[in-house]
């Protein structure tokens, strides 16, 4: 597998050092945001070495008990703003615990943490109850953080996560909770996509070489 650039080979390096290697390249977007996750999916398709592969129906029987009914229904998987506190760990090991399924793209970390910046920063923090707020923010991109990296080990299976918060504010409570987790936050879907790419030609090295 060849790098385009500079910055992208970095991207691979690290992502060969942090994540597991895929065992197929069935790839599921996990997204609160819709617009990144048609992004995302259309990158894949451009990429040629991933499949956004068709949700099963027993995956997606399971993830219409945890979002509402206007959900994607589909891959990419839309949360379509339908989150509660655990939402986002419960359909992520879904998707992971899936044997179909061998890699996750997860996107919208560390919207809470921008909006709880923005109360941070406001005339009115850290009265009226904003500190607690601010507070729960953070923290629960710092659980989806975790659940990423605490998912992909218990399944090994990559699970890669991607916000344009990693550059545009690298100490926003999500990308920088990635980081402490040993692992690369990407800047775009598009860019784990090709770093996801580059580790599914890489597995298949290993598997040619009897490595798998």
């Amino acid at each position: 597998t060849r790098a385009a650039t500079v910055e992208e080979a970095f991207e691979v390096a690290a992502t060969f050092a942090t994540q597991p290697l895929p065992k197929g390249p069935s790839t599921i977007v996990l997204t609160t945001a819709g617009g990144w996750g048609v992004v995302t999916s259309d990158a894949i398709a451009r990429d040629g070495r991933l499949e956004l592969m068709e949700l099963p129906a027993d995956l997606q029987a399971q993830i219409d008990t945890k979002l509402p009914p206007r959900w994607s229904k589909n891959n990419p998987v839309d949360c379509a703003g339908g989150e509660t506190r655990d939402t986002i760990p419960e359909v992520m090991e879904m998707i992971a615990a899936h044997p179909d399924v061998h890699a996750i793209v997860y996107l919208g970390l560390g919207i809470q943490s921008n909006q709880a910046r923005m109360m941070r920063e406001g005339r009115f923090y850290p009265d009226h109850g904003l500190e607690r707020i601010v507070s729960y923010h953070e923290r629960q991109d710092e659980r989806f953080a975790q659940a990423a990296h605490e998912l992909s080990v218990k399944y090994d299976k990559p699970i890669l996560t991607a916000t344009e918060l990693a550059v545009a504010d690298p100490d926003n409570a999500g990308p920088r909770a990635v980081r402490e987790t040993g692992r690369l936050c990407y800047a775009s879907g598009n860019r784990a996509v090709t770093a996801l790419g580059h580790l599914w030609e890489y597995a298949q090295f290993h598997q040619r070489r009897g490595h798998a």
